[in-house]
């Protein structure tokens, strides 16, 4: 029997899934709602629906995560149904019964099919009972580490600690040996509360250099299931994915249906609905190529989507919306492989606010100028202004291209992210190009340890020595003030006048002192050894912004734009950020923040400051392992930070005694807050 057809549908999440739902809901004639916490209540994705209601809090416990808060809010709209999008409460069985129990139309599996598969444990010996085989692991999922330990003994070494609740890397963690499994289970189970509020986890054994491949699927509820293909998710850090691409380099014709037909087995192993990915794990042994285990179910859309919508030309969320109506999933198994394999190339990047040259560190600020480029399809809730949470995850959004083969896709999307406009926080723009760009990214021979051991040098990023000499140009002409906006007649680059001086500046955390002279309309700016002239500066386009914020979040000044040099005799173009005390410069893949110090602090200030530990960023304090009077060795672990759904290690900088610990377990703490005082 068919249900009444969705009107009104309230999307339960945030970001750009949110403006990704909305976006196929519109074309289908449903109103939408978003929700939205305090922290993010002046979020770009809330204009993307029809309405938004505030749901209060900052942190997802208090927000996202809230059975009440969202019911409620459905009640107040009038929505019919509640999309999860992906991450939350997304996989969540009890919060879909909840939904189902309050009269609404869940958009996802049913509540069974997702406590079977949600359950890692058993959806393990599902598997096993459906002949697909699968790694030695728990047999059920817990709470209890003294469980877990015992099942550690039983399975050996290498093993691979899991979140029995959720996905996205979060609870993930890998033990090589007994001594460093303690802490691994402890890390783990704090952040899969954090992320999911459910911090059961289990354990199984790991193959420490496999390929990671997923199959969707989709499933009406009469019991039609197919496949549609796979994507490679191979590329990760922190077991979280970077670069996902269909069809995998790993994968051919025959292998692809194996996969396929497992994956649709395990389906109907649950009468599962709606769509979902299996996951599979390659064995890149020799021999092995051909062995696959399964690994997970994920019974929601994935971020990675887009890449498969991509090749067969299907909408993902148009089929969920249209299962949850109860319609017949119209499609056959052998055109939809067909449409695949003929469909070229597709590859999603997630571009991340986070420091590659500081371990990948995520990073929460102020977007001050974002653009995407045009020739890609941006899934994104960016603009330029915006504030970059630390209550939740880092992913600022995914750019995908999709070409005829994979090197073109590869060159499009590399292009792409060099042309995409990021400025005013750190971001993985650049490292992401320079894996693709890589060879052994494209030869496709590659396993979930290539970040970790080939790539592993591609991770610093400092800035081409050109960019830093316009950099110090630049400086030279802005104020010495630290809170104004320059006003046009500071970027005076056509002055007759002739001087010299020294800049002072940090870039990009590092101290640095240029010589710069000018000379008419030419400079000359020297560091070190290296030494530019830089001539024929040009604003091209100037765009001021001056956003008032929240009292909390301050005031935004800042001006952007785009400007023209020539450096060495080499025409360039730049777009630029000019905020407070720091100037941000891009040019194509290259990107360099400077911070003026012509108002340096005293040296004693700076002795003082090495004898500090501060914040790296945003976040909650989550557990203190020293107290004051303390004496401590370089390396010692002082506390751990939970900040965008991930704990952060802070390690003392070098041996000393503890003079005062300014923080308690559970103090929400600011980026650069002093937290820890040594003698």
């Amino acid at each position: 029997m068919k249900s009444a057809a969705i009107h009104k549908l309230l999307i339960a999440n945030r970001g750009e899934i949110v403006s990704r739902v909305a976006r196929t809901a519109r074309a289908m004639g449903i109103q939408t709602i978003a929700v939205y916490s305090d922290a993010d209540r002046h979020a770009p994705y809330l204009h993307s629906c029809d309405t938004a209601i505030g749901i209060g809090g900052e942190r997802p416990a208090d927000s996202y995560l809230s059975f009440d808060k969202l019911l409620h809010a459905a009640h107040l709209s009038g929505a019919q149904a509640i999309h999860p999008g992906y991450g939350f409460l997304s996989e969540n069985a009890a919060f879909a019964q909840a939904v189902i129990s309050a009269g609404l139309i869940w958009v996802g599996p049913s509540p069974d099919a997702m406590q079977a598969m949600g359950d890692k444990a058993q959806s393990r010996k599902y598997m096993q009972d459906a002949g697909i085989p699968v790694l030695p692991g728990s047999l059920q999922a817990s709470t209890d580490f003294s469980v877990l330990k015992a099942d550690a003994l039983t399975l050996g070494y290498p093993l691979m600690i899991k979140a029995s609740a959720g996905g996205g890397g979060r609870g993930m963690r890998l033990v090589l040996e007994a001594s460093a499994l303690d802490d691994a289970l402890q890390s783990a189970f704090n952040e899969a509360q954090a992320a999911f509020g459910d911090g059961r986890l289990l354990l199984e054994r790991a193959l420490l250099a496999p390929r990671h491949v997923e199959v969707q699927l989709l499933a009406d509820t009469y019991g039609h299931v197919i496949h549609l293909g796979e994507r490679d998710c191979t590329v990760q850090r922190r077991h979280q994915k970077l670069i996902e691409e269909a069809p995998s380099p790993a994968v051919n014709s025959a292998l692809r249906r194996r996969l396929g037909d497992a994956a649709v087995k395990v389906a109907q192993a649950v009468q599962y609905s709606g769509a979902g990915t299996v996951e599979f794990l390659l064995d890149t042994a020799p021999g092995q190529e051909d062995a696959f285990y399964f690994m997970e179910m994920n019974t929601r859309l994935q971020v990675e989507h887009p890449v498969t919508e991509a090749l067969v030309k299907q909408d993902l969320v148009a089929w969920q919306l249209r299962i949850a109506n109860r319609e017949h999933l119209a499609l056959d198994q052998e055109q939809i492989l067909h449409q695949f394999e003929q469909g070229g190339h597709a590859i999603e990047v997630r571009l991340c606010a986070e420091d590659p040259a500081n371990q990948h560190m995520p990073q929460s600020g102020h977007l001050l100028y974002w653009r995407s480029p045009a020739e890609l399809r941006c899934d994104a809730a960016l603009t330029s202004g915006m504030v970059i949470s630390p209550f939740y995850d880092s992913m600022l959004g995914k750019l995908i291209a999709h070409a005829p083969t994979r090197e073109l896709a590869i060159a499009q999307l590399a292009d792409g992210l060099e042309r995409t406009v990021c400025l005013g926080l750190n971001t993985n723009r650049r490292f992401l190009a320079q894996v693709l760009r890589s060879h052994v990214f494209g030869s496709g021979d590659f396993s979930t340890a290539v970040l970790k051991d080939a790539l592993s040098e591609l991770a610093l990023d400092t800035g081409s020595k050109k960019l830093q000499a316009l950099a110090a140009v630049a400086m030279a002409c802005l104020p010495r003030s630290s809170d104004a906006v320059p006003p046009a007649h500071w970027w005076n680059w056509l002055s007759s006048d002739d001087r010299e001086m020294r800049v002072p500046m940090t870039i990009n955390a590092q101290p640095q002192s240029w010589h710069v002279q000018q000379c008419g309309e030419q400079w000359t700016a020297s560091h070190a050894d290296a030494s530019f002239i830089v001539s024929g500066l040009k604003l091209n386009v100037r765009e001021k912004d001056h956003r008032p914020r929240h009292v909390d979040e301050g005031v935004i000044h800042a001006e952007k734009g785009q400007l023209y040099a020539v450096i060495n005799g080499e025409p360039m173009q730049f777009f630029y950020v000019w905020s407070a005390d720091s100037l941000w410069l891009q040019h194509r893949g290259d990107t360099v923040c400077v911070k003026d110090e012509r108002h340096t602090p005293a040296a004693g200030a700076k002795s003082l400051r090495a004898n500090e530990v501060h914040a790296p960023m945003h976040g909650r304090v989550v557990r203190l392992h020293v107290a004051t009077g303390e004496s401590v060795a370089a390396g010692q672990l002082l506390l751990v930070m939970e900040a965008m759904k991930m704990e952060h290690h802070l390690h003392a900088p070098r041996e000393g005694v503890i003079e005062q610990v300014l923080v308690t377990e559970s103090s929400q703490v600011a980026q650069r807050q002093l937290l820890i005082r040594f003698t």
